[in-house]
């Protein structure tokens, strides 16, 4: 039992935001339809694979029921509908207009089923000049604003390593979802809601991009004190090629580590202007860290009230002491999972169902 058990969801999305989105919902004990084409959800096919199915398919499909309708036909088109008779959400990451023209948009849906809250997931939303327009994560990002500020030292900016934009949509979907059911407890309509990666990400931005916010101009990296422009927020190499992280700002580090490197004419520094301000900081400390090992430094932190951390690896990170504790990585018949990280006190650790494989 979980906090969303007696709740039916119709899910007809695919890849990243749309099944994260369920997944919390079917971890909470939602029963999740996953409604797949023939095809299939393309995240069956992505590698790498455990117990014969993939691990990104797995941790983002756990705990649901597969169905697979063609929804051109119609036996298709007729199960889907008996699916949503009796469903409190109905989920769909379409392009704009398609669920309409196989007929099943929120007017006719809602017709048929008045409770029913209805949301829609696409990159860039239901209207607006960009609404049709092909877009994966990183192009909206991209558009967003976001990949002008994930860049190297040099300005260029990287290919990032979090699909932001698809996971910000996911959370953004299920906040909203989750206030639509509690509004239709009083309203007895459920509602329509029209979730955009773009939307969703763009207030994401509000601590780095204050001046482009207020009309002026555009952050650079380099002159930001959260995106590289200062020395206690930054990233550093270490002797034997890894790589270190200072994660606070706040003085008390500051006086802290430049008090126990002997270098307490720099604490003054820390409060300076980001980039050229602090530049005789970060050089000193990127001096300074390129002198030990990350190891060694670990150690060395080890006593030290300071925002630090070594830059791990992903199977680094999952085999740390902390996730075993708070049971975050798990196996569960022979397959692994990142476990919920929405918890409730007094509720057992959750053990991960297991992936639906498609129906014929």
């Amino acid at each position: 039992m979980g906090k969303l058990s007696g709740f039916k969801v119709v899910d007809l999305t695919q890849f990243l935001p749309g099944p994260m989105l369920t997944l919390m919902m079917a971890d909470q004990g939602a029963e999740v339809v996953k409604v797949e084409p023939p095809a299939g959800d393309p995240a069956r096919t992505q590698g790498p694979f455990e117990a014969g199915q993939s691990v990104w398919f797995r941790n983002l499909n756990r705990g649901k029921r597969a169905v697979t309708l063609d929804l051109k036909s119609d036996a298709g088109r007729a199960a889907l509908w008996a699916l949503i008779d009796d469903a409190d959400v109905f989920v769909e990451g379409f392009r704009p207009g398609v669920m309409a023209r196989l007929g099943f948009g929120y007017a006719a849906v809602a017709a048929r089923n008045p409770g029913i809250v209805y949301a829609s997931v696409t990159a860039f939303g239901q209207d607006g000049p960009l609404s049709d327009h092909p877009a994966h994560d990183m192009a909206v990002q991209a558009l967003a604003g976001f990949l002008s500020v994930n860049d190297a030292t040099d300005g260029t900016p990287a290919v990032p390593g979090v699909a932001a934009s698809d996971l910000a949509a996911g959370l953004t979907g299920l906040s909203a979802i989750l206030m639509a059911l509690i509004g239709r407890q009083a309203s007895g309509r459920g509602d329509y809601i029209d979730v955009a990666m773009f939307d969703s990400l763009l207030p994401w931005c509000a601590h780095v991009a204050g001046s482009a916010i207020m009309g002026g101009d555009a952050p650079k990296s380099a002159a930001q004190r959260s995106l590289g422009g200062a020395g206690f927020y930054n990233i550093y190499r270490t002797a034997d090629g890894q790589h270190v992280a200072l994660g606070g700002r706040e003085m008390k580090f500051v006086r802290t580590l430049l008090e126990a490197l002997g270098r307490p004419d720099l604490i003054a520094l820390g409060e300076a202007e980001a980039g050229d301000g602090q530049k005789p900081l970060v050089d000193f400390l990127r001096a300074t860290f390129a002198t030990r090992s990350r190891a060694e430094w670990e150690a060395w932190f080890h006593d030290k009230d300071v925002a630090f951390a070594p830059i791990l690896d992903f199977a680094e990170a999952l085999a740390q002491p902390h996730v075993a504790a708070r049971r975050l990585w798990v196996e569960a018949d022979g397959t692994h999972h990142i476990a919920p990280a929405i918890r409730f006190a007094g509720e057992p650790a959750s053990t991960p169902a297991p992936a639906p494989e498609q129906q014929a």
